[in-house]
């Protein structure tokens, strides 16, 4: 029995993908509010740069820690980033990754997803289920992912070794690039795995929706994929990759960040930038409409190796 997920390409609208690259210092110490970087911003909207760049510098200012953020808005071509080529380990943001590169080896045979690689796919994305990735990381391999990276142009992601996927080397650039893939038409994803992708990534459980859909109307679709970990240097690492489309917008958010005090402190940074760009992009949204993320976020604890 075949789960019939169609890798071959239908036609769609061409929508241009994202460019935001800021060449930073990678591994840099983590800043404190009074010496990071600002936020910088461009877009097609009067006006819409500089307020989005203000109102972001400001959310940020009292923040601690290391953060990366990465948003690009198709329909307003507005673009804004901070440390868009800084490198943090992943958690379980590549568990996009993996499904990508699943999606994308399966499309060079013309082949459908096995039943088996469709549950594990959408338990790995839905309940970020570690097992389930693991699974699925090891039947790929890590040439195979490197593979997909070097195809998708995600040049400074670097696949975690000895099958700590979780530790893969990830930054805002290559994340953003992803979600452009995810969501226009490209030669690298079929039109159907990227609706798989969209799919699953719109079906994360309620206590896994949190971080970048916060703020976000209910005028838009969105699809999330979270991650955090802890290690005995820099403490709790948290991010949040969203795409949002609806409401004469469609726009893709990555937040990196690292050096959290704990995983409530990185998830409040994520979202204080997400309240920003949602409420910014829909200033007229009834604050009823604007959704809300659970009280108490959960996400997997991905494996680390022991560190002395």
């Amino acid at each position: 029995m075949t789960h019939r997920i169609s890798l071959r390409v239908r036609m769609l609208p061409v929508v241009a993908a994202a460019g935001m690259l800021v060449p930073v210092v990678a591994g840099a110490a983590p800043a404190s509010a009074a010496t990071a970087p600002q936020v910088s911003c461009t877009s097609g909207k009067a006006g819409l740069a500089a307020k989005l760049q203000k109102d972001l510098n400001a959310a940020l200012a009292t923040r601690t820690g290391t953060f990366a953020v990465g948003l690009h808005d198709r329909t307003t071509n507005t673009t804004c980033t901070l440390r868009a080529t800084a490198s943090y380990d992943s958690a379980s943001v590549v568990k996009v990754t993996v499904l990508a590169t699943l999606l994308w080896d399966a499309k060079k045979t013309n082949r459908y997803l096995t039943a088996r690689e469709s549950s594990l796919a959408t338990a790995m994305i839905t309940k970020s289920d570690n097992a389930a990735t693991t699974s699925l990381w090891n039947q790929l391999g890590v040439t195979k992912v490197k593979g997909f990276l070097a195809a998708a142009g995600m040049t400074r992601t670097v696949p975690g070794s000895g099958g700590y996927w979780g530790l893969t080397r990830i930054n805002v650039a290559d994340e953003q690039r992803l979600l452009s893939l995810i969501t226009a038409r490209n030669s690298v994803l079929s039109d159907g795995s990227r609706t798989y992708i969209l799919k699953l990534m719109g079906n994360v459980v309620t206590s896994q929706r949190w971080g970048t859909p916060a703020g976000a109307p209910s005028s838009v679709s969105v699809h999330v994929k979270n991650g955090w970990l802890q290690r005995a240097t820099r403490g709790w690492r948290v991010h949040s990759v969203g795409t949002f489309q609806g409401g004469g917008h469609d726009y893709t958010l990555s937040v990196l960040t690292d050096g959290n005090s704990t995983m409530t402190y990185g998830v409040n940074t994520i979202q204080a930038v997400a309240k920003v760009i949602h409420r910014d992009l829909f200033p007229t949204a009834p604050a009823a409409s604007r959704y809300t993320p659970t009280t108490t976020p959960r996400e997997a604890h991905v494996a680390v190796p022991p560190q002395g």
